[in-house]
């Protein structure tokens, strides 16, 4: 059976998963990361922990001989993506990033782009807000520089250590989160001004909206472009790029 490597820790790398898994006469294992801990229930074979680099993540390639790899990972997981890219240049194995459509401003966005996390703390501005924070725990160091504000921060996993800031209030939940219930979130704590990442996808997409609603204005971080990366943007597109690279392989007698 040919063998698969999902590069995950997303939603379209565990919907990916169940498609495979479903149409049998593949060995698929899905790779996370181990930073969240208490991942998702997958329906294939899970592997956690890193690859040691880009020179780890071709050896386990060469030693498990795999016969393809898909990078699933989150669309600023740059570190790991640009491993993937080098591992497979490097082996030869097929390669292609799943890498969802990023969001557009539409009517009634309020939206500044920054290009990092130090960036958008400076574009919060020097008067006290009410700021809503939507990105991974691992990224919130810089808020400590702009105590002045009154920070909501949302993540799968608890901050620990907290941040050092006198005015901070933690929220542990796992999304997809609903228009409604992030408007509602954001009236409750009378938000100012959102801080997120340009994620893409549906599952995030409702702070987005709701900011969109109240008149929030929304602090984006800009997404991280990995070069030499082909990529497909959604599911059924990356089964079709699987489809048809199984079967050139076959018609090379690979």
């Amino acid at each position: 059976m040919p063998r698969i490597l999902i590069l995950g820790g997303t939603t379209e790398a565990r919907l990916l998963g169940e498609r495979l898994a479903k149409r049998g006469g593949l060995d698929v294992t899905l790779s996370l990361a181990g930073r969240t801990a208490a991942p998702v229930p997958h329906a294939v074979p899970v592997r956690v922990g890193g690859f040691g680099g880009a020179a780890g993540l071709a050896d386990y390639l060469a030693a498990e001989r795999i016969d393809v790899l898909i990078d699933a990972t989150h669309p600023y997981a740059t570190v790991i993506s640009q491993n993937a890219v080098a591992a497979a240049h490097a082996t030869g194995v097929p390669f292609v990033a799943l890498l969802r459509p990023a969001w557009r401003a539409v009517a009634g966005d309020r939206w500044i782009e920054v290009n990092d996390t130090h960036a958008a703390v400076s574009a919060i501005g020097v008067q006290g807000r009410s700021v809503f924070v939507a990105l991974g725990r691992n990224e919130l160091a810089p808020f400590k520089d702009a105590p002045q504000h009154r920070y909501l921060v949302r993540s799968v996993d608890p901050v620990e250590p907290p941040l050092p800031l006198p005015h901070v209030t933690y929220i542990t939940a796992r999304g997809p989160f609903s228009e409604a219930d992030d408007r509602a979130l954001m009236t409750a704590h009378g938000i100012e001004v959102v801080i997120a990442k340009n994620s893409g996808g549906n599952a995030a997409y409702g702070k987005i909206a709701a900011a969109r609603t109240l008149g929030i204005d929304v602090i984006l971080v800009r997404r991280p472009v990995v070069a030499d990366a082909p990529a497909v943007e959604t599911i059924d597109a990356a089964v079709a790029w699987l489809d048809h690279t199984l079967t050139s392989a076959v018609a090379r007698g690979v």
